[in-house]
């Protein structure tokens, strides 16, 4: 049996939650093209992104630590994949649509620069008599207008929701300004979903990276609630610190992060 796109779609109405959205209701792309006969239109944009060229981009792009200091540190891509999965496995547990939120997700930091937000704030600078920098409007500039792989349209052409999903992505880092797509508006459940996941992933890794290069001491942080808490939850004393203690603290800080943001 094959799945065609309307089975799949069926599948989605009977599976998501009733505030889930369903692609069917999507209000679709700027350039009007016929949609594939067995994906649904979230998962074309989800493909779309992953084969794009800004997003293998990313590899070289830093999260905390240059891509030079080691194999073991994130960068922006490893960073953007742990995002999709954490959205992914919380859009499973409330009934929303896994793949609107792995596409926004893997969209989500498209148009960062290099070096991090340090990068960002130099280049914010440097165009201050132009606008400005803004790497959310930088990413939806790249799926929009940048990005060229076909003859037809300049960009990615993804459906409104994805690109609602990139502008309005918002963290402690990231001030969303919505300009064209409802901007009085909250987004899809979906698109909130990635900011979540967003500040999930970079809390976790960005520990696990500063207790694995040394920047970071056990010790040092004593008396920071959460650490406190972690180790409580762990019956943990902090003595004996190594690599596989490493590991349970950021597994159970994921955790419970998930339980504290009412996600799982």
């Amino acid at each position: 049996m094959l799945y065609t796109r309307s089975v799949l779609e069926e599948l989605e109405d009977r599976s998501l939650a009733p505030y889930g959205f369903r692609s069917r209701d999507s209000r679709g792309r700027a350039y009007p093209q016929d949609e594939p006969g067995y994906r649904t239109c979230f998962q074309r944009d989800r493909d779309r992104i992953l084969h794009c060229t800004p997003f293998r981009r990313l590899e070289y792009k830093t999260q905390v630590f240059v891509n030079d200091e080691g194999d073991y540190y994130r960068t922006r891509l490893t960073h953007t994949l742990e995002v999709a999965q954490i959205g992914r496995s919380m859009a499973r547990a409330l009934g929303a649509n896994e793949d609107l939120v792995e596409a926004v997700c893997l969209a989500h930091d498209l148009g960062h620069p290099p070096f991090g937000h340090a990068g960002e704030t130099v280049l914010n600078r440097l165009m201050a008599d132009h606008g400005g920098f803004d790497h959310n409007k930088q990413s939806l500039r790249i799926v929009e207008k940048l990005e060229c792989r076909y003859l037809e349209f300049a960009g990615l052409n993804l459906t409104w929701e994805v690109r609602e999903g990139i502008v309005k992505h918002e963290t402690e880092y990231d001030v969303a300004d919505a300009g064209r797509y409802d901007p009085d508006k909250l987004g899809t459940l979906e698109a909130q979903l990635a900011n979540p996941a967003d500040e999930l992933a970079y809390t976790a890794h960005d520990l696990d990276d500063g207790l694995r290069s040394g920047l970071l001491a056990p010790e040092e942080l004593n008396g920071v609630a959460w650490w406190e808490f972690l180790k409580q939850s762990l019956a943990w004393d902090g003595a004996g610190f190594n690599r596989l203690w490493r590991h349970r603290i950021v597994r159970r800080l994921l955790g419970l992060k998930l339980l504290a943001n009412n996600l799982l």
